[in-house]
């Protein structure tokens, strides 16, 4: 019998830190959707060593945050109208179903932590919104949006969600990432939503969750 390899821990270390690396630039935009670059481009610009790049390729081609392009090597994930359909309408889906498990499965406590770190940005904003506080937001929000969908205990969904918001970041950065116009619009919108699960409404949480979802996506398509 032929025994499959197993990758020493510290292989896979390199590999998530590779990952992990290249992420935090291309939301810093250090790269750039679009871009074209090789693998030697890619080792400057992560700091990380050519045979871990040569590895992470191929997770970045399965995830579509690379493409290769034939005789023109590899290409950063390219925007167009398709591809924000698409981020959100997978958004849409993944997270319809998170909101409606999440509703009726968290306790009272879990939801009452939620709304505590909401409330206490909207508080904060009253005297003013500072580049740390509109930080605290952002992460706010996407602690929201991933403890819901974590809440599945479905690690295949939670990766595929995470894979998901780099490319709805990466969307028209300033639109879907929160600035000084959209923190309390934003709070006030998951409030709604945790309005509704605090009442188990179920329901309402949805349709909450889903007009939340789609004005993200109306800013994201620049619609008026």
């Amino acid at each position: 019998m032929i025994m499959a390899r197993h990758a020493p821990r510290s292989e896979i270390k390199l590999r998530e830190r590779a990952y992990d690396v290249f992420t935090e630039q291309l939301l810093r935009s250090e790269i750039k959707p679009g871009q074209f670059v090789t693998q030697r481009e890619l080792v400057a610009l992560t700091g990380q060593s050519l045979g871990a790049i040569r590895e992470l390729i191929p997770r970045l081609e399965a995830e579509g945050l690379i493409v290769t392009v034939p005789q023109r090597g590899l290409q950063i994930l390219p925007l167009d109208i398709t591809l924000i359909r698409n981020a959100f309408q997978f958004r849409l889906i993944l997270e319809r179903e998170a909101i409606a498990s999440f509703s009726q499965s968290a306790s009272d406590a879990e939801i009452e932590r939620i709304e505590a770190t909401h409330r206490a940005i909207v508080a904060a904003a009253q005297d003013g919104l500072t580049d740390r506080l509109i930080a605290e937001a952002q992460q706010v929000d996407r602690e929201f949006h991933e403890t819901v969908i974590d809440e599945l205990n479905n690690d295949i969904i939670s990766k595929a969600y995470r894979v998901n918001w780099i490319k709805v970041r990466l969307i028209r950065q300033s639109e879907t990432s929160l600035d000084e116009d959209l923190v309390i619009p934003v709070m006030h919108e998951h409030l709604a939503i945790i309005g509704a699960m605090k009442r188990r409404d179920t329901a309402s949480a949805v349709d909450s969750a889903i007009a939340h979802i789609m004005n993200a996506r109306t800013r994201a398509l620049r619609l008026e």
